[in-house]
């Protein structure tokens, strides 16, 4: 089944939220039972806001004035959260995101993982890319797909080993297609920058990858709806286009890739939702630039692996998302290695990463970007991987900074398994 996905936001002291959500509980509901019609239903008449979702469970928050109504209803439920705000105190707070000063510039010009302690501006992510081309210059560009709606360069950076420029087959990561989740753009930028880092020093895992590889890496895919969560909403998730209904702006990109784009239950056609699909497929203009650059690399020299950043839920998710009546041609190669990448992830310091098809895995998706990359584009593995937290938790989509490296340590862990299989595959 299929349900919005929202969450609250922490109380930050950049937040823009004015909610405080005191006494907003949050409860786990098994809907293994239900259809989407009985819990929309159900919670017509209750003051709540969904939190996730994961196979046959959804997570809520309820108001404290809807609790009592809540608890009464015919619901198989668990308390996960006994005070929302409380759980938000804990988290701490975030670092404010300040421009980069000029006395730092030496310093930025090579970046070091004291740029991972702390979130950061749109600006400083287009800053972190230039400054990590900078120090790599003979092997990588920092380069644009095309623009947002609202103008800005839907960029990343292209780094290549000893064979040149773009020959060798491709490794495509995208970042933060939703807005909100900040964790997938640090974490890749944290993946880029371990890159680069053990090609100076010599990696051997480092030397080979890049070598036998092209890296197009783009933080963030969808611009215009980061910076907006930096100055109006942060828990926004879609870009921001128009839409037949004035009042609600943009579209889900994930769902709108042009492939199974209208497959029924896997989108909404409502412009008010957050899995709105858009009018057409394709029809975002970052949508359009992602895969006419991701198509012409295809024909170029191939996709070895393509990985669709998110957060969260600790997930390694493969094709399909369209359906859950058929699989990838090669599921059996996929699921073995996402397997071994989720078990090193576990063997760095626990962190558990379930794996497994799309829609058997969580719930359908139509138009979603790894369907479209392993089908149309046909890379050899396609996956959408969901970062930290687990669910269950009060943070989602908003981590304290100390998550930042955490994350990008642990899936480093597990990206070192992936690159061993494509080096001894592609060499």
């Amino acid at each position: 089944m299929r349900f919005s996905i929202i969450i609250i936001a922490a109380l930050l002291p950049f937040a823009f939220s004015k909610a405080t959500y005191n006494k907003w509980k949050g409860y786990s509901i098994d809907a293994s039972d239900l259809s989407q019609d009985d819990v929309t239903k159900l919670l017509s008449g209750i003051h709540h806001i969904p939190l996730g979702e994961h196979r046959d469970t959804i997570e809520v928050a309820v108001h404290p004035t809807s609790v009592h109504n809540f608890e009464g209803l015919a619901l198989k439920s668990t308390l996960f959260i006994e005070d929302m705000a409380e759980e938000f105190a804990k988290e701490g707070n975030f670092e404010d995101l300040t421009a980069a000063r000029t006395h730092d510039r030496v310093k930025l010009a090579q970046p070091d993982k004291s740029y991972f302690k702390s979130y950061h501006s749109f600006e400083q992510h287009t800053q972190f890319l230039k400054d990590l081309q900078s120090s790599f210059s003979k092997n990588s560009e920092v380069f644009s797909t095309g623009k947002s709606v609202e103008g800005r360069d839907v960029q990343g950076i292209h780094l290549w080993g000893k064979s040149g420029k773009g020959k060798k087959p491709a490794i495509i990561w995208h970042g933060n297609v939703h807005a909100r989740e900040w964790i997938s753009s640090m974490t890749v930028e944290y993946l880029a920058w371990k890159l680069v880092q053990g090609y100076h020093d010599k990696n051997k895992l480092s030397l080979s990858i890049i070598d036998t590889h092209d890296f197009y890496i783009l933080p963030i895919v969808n611009p215009d709806g980061f910076v907006y969560t930096t100055k109006s909403d942060r828990l926004w998730r879609k870009n921001r286009q128009s839409t037949p209904y004035k009042k609600c702006v943009g579209t889900d990109m994930n769902r709108n890739w042009p492939y199974k784009w209208d497959i029924p239950g896997g989108s909404s056609t409502d412009p008010c939702e957050e899995t709105y699909r858009g009018v057409k497929p394709g029809d975002t203009p970052e949508i359009k630039a992602l895969t006419n650059h991701t198509m012409a690399i295809s024909q170029k020299t191939g996709i070895s692996s393509y990985i669709d950043w998110h957060s969260y839920s600790q997930l390694i998710l493969l094709p399909y998302g369209y359906t859950c009546d058929q699989n990838a041609t090669n599921i059996d190669y996929q699921m073995e290695l996402a397997g071994e990448v989720a078990s090193a992830i576990e063997d760095y310091e626990g962190t558990y990463f379930d794996y497994g098809p799309t829609c058997q895995t969580i719930y359908q998706t139509s138009g979603g970007s790894s369907d479209w990359v392993y089908d149309v584009a046909e890379a050899e593995l396609a996956w959408g991987i969901e970062l930290r937290p687990a669910r269950l938790r009060g943070d989602g989509f908003v981590l304290p900074p100390k998550n930042i490296i955490a994350s990008g340590e642990e899936i480093w862990a597990g990206m070192q398994v992936l690159f061993k299989n494509l080096v001894e595959k592609d060499k």
